[in-house]
């Protein structure tokens, strides 16, 4: 073998194994990427009370415990982040407070611009409706008015929430009364993204009720989101999962809310149905697609920009 010959091989070689340490390196770094926030340092302050002292005298047990929030913020940050306050699933009887994997993957969450509240809310049949929409709206309060403490900003604070959390979402975006019971106002509100929740009555509102008829009667009233729609609406994001498999009518009656707000004039209204997920989007774990959390990130920009005119 010549010289020549020896050389072209090992650069041949050298080329294949440079070309697949890259493959596999940079899905490493992209795990590591999303995991690591690309070394931006947050902090973690978990179990706050998100009532007042002068409530919590006379409160329980259970809603002293469970009445409690968790923050993920960006430490040290150049400027006041905006902040989503999140709510968990589980029908309004089960689940419990978690951060999702999926908003730790925004690009404003790696860019240290976002933190993310999880909130506990008492659940049914332990408290009678609608205690679980008067921690929504409390703690939500809370977070308007100590976000800046950490750092935040108390005018890009977003809701949302999955499933049931969803619908607790809508139901303080939508109707005054929730916020205005704290001393807040929906309009201090930067955005909502109610991720495929009931915008009908919500199946176990009507349980615990006594409405009649199935699950799948839809009532608006004013338990519902779609029953208090305006033009003043705060600006919203519908996420949902694909129709085909999605919990039934879940798609449908958040297209109606879409359209009938846009209707009225509302001044932001998105709509994102996820091809191929089921119900379980409304978890927003891992396999959320990169193409939805732009729709996230891009409507965040948006509405900031709105609130700030």
């Amino acid at each position: 073998m010549t010289n020549r010959t020896f050389w072209g091989l090992a650069l041949a070689i050298a080329v294949y194994i440079a070309f697949g340490g890259i493959g596999t390196n940079s899905e490493l770094i992209d795990v590591v990427f999303a995991q690591e926030t690309t070394q931006i340092a947050y902090e973690n302050v978990n179990d706050v009370s998100y009532y007042p002292e002068a409530v919590l005298e006379n409160a329980d047990d259970y809603q002293k415990s469970q009445c409690r929030l968790d923050v993920l913020y960006p430490k040290n940050s150049e400027k006041p982040f905006a902040t989503i306050v999140w709510f968990h699933g589980g029908g309004l009887t089960g689940g419990g407070k978690y951060i999702p994997s999926a908003f730790k993957r925004l690009k404003a969450f790696q860019e240290g611009r976002l933190a993310i509240v999880a909130v506990g809310y008492r659940l049914s049949p332990k408290v009678p409706f609608p205690v679980f929409i008067e921690d929504a709206a409390a703690s939500t309060t809370w977070v308007l008015r100590h976000i800046a403490e950490y750092g935040g900003d108390p005018n890009a604070v977003f809701v949302s929430g999955g499933s049931a959390g969803g619908y607790l979402t809508a139901m303080i975006g939508t109707y005054p009364k929730w916020l205005e019971a704290n001393g807040a106002d929906r309009r201090e509100l930067a955005g909502l993204i109610p991720v495929s929740g009931q915008m009908t009555t919500h199946f176990h509102v009507k349980e615990l009720l006594k409405y009649p008829g199935d699950q799948y009667n839809p009532v608006i009233d004013e338990n519902a989101p779609l029953g208090g729609l305006s033009a003043d609406y705060p600006p919203i994001l519908f996420v949902l999962g694909d129709r085909s498999i999605e919990w039934k009518c879940r798609v449908e009656e958040n297209e109606l809310m879409c359209a009938s707000l846009k209707a009225l004039g509302a001044p932001l209204v998105e709509f994102s149905e996820n091809e191929g997920f089921t119900h379980g989007i409304s978890g927003m774990g891992d396999d959320i697609k990169p193409e939805l959390l732009d729709t996230i990130d891009s409507f965040i920009v948006k509405a900031l920009e709105l609130k700030n005119k």
